[in-house]
């Protein structure tokens, strides 16, 4: 655990504040520690307020309070983000951000001449 939370910080540490401010976090997150529930985690992000479900689907107004780190009062607990997806809450608890799989092309409808 030691390990993964090193790993997020020194993600951070190449990140500047603009470029914190330029990382949208809207999206399904599947929790890959510590977690609470089996089911994806969202984030609806508008400006620096954030709307989070985790993967227990229990909600939770949040805000980015300085570039890099969501502050979430309800749960009583910040955590960090980096700009690969990755988010590592204070208790433990880490959401990697879900790239679904493009839609496949529809298959071309048959030429009929008449």
């Amino acid at each position: 655990m030691k390990a993964l939370a090193i790993i997020a910080a020194l993600s951070l540490v190449g990140m500047t504040p603009a470029a914190a401010q330029d990382i949208l976090l809207t999206g399904p997150y599947q929790c890959v520690q510590h977690c609470r529930g089996t089911g994806l985690a969202f984030i609806a992000q508008n400006a620096w307020q954030l709307n989070l479900v985790n993967e227990a689907g229990l909600l939770a107004r949040a805000w980015i309070d300085y570039p890099g780190h969501i502050w979430a009062p309800a749960w009583n607990e910040g955590a960090v983000y980096s700009g690969d997806g990755f988010i590592l809450f204070e208790d433990g608890t880490a959401w990697q951000r879900v790239i679904p799989a493009p839609l496949p092309t529809p298959a071309p409808l048959p030429y009929t001449h008449g």
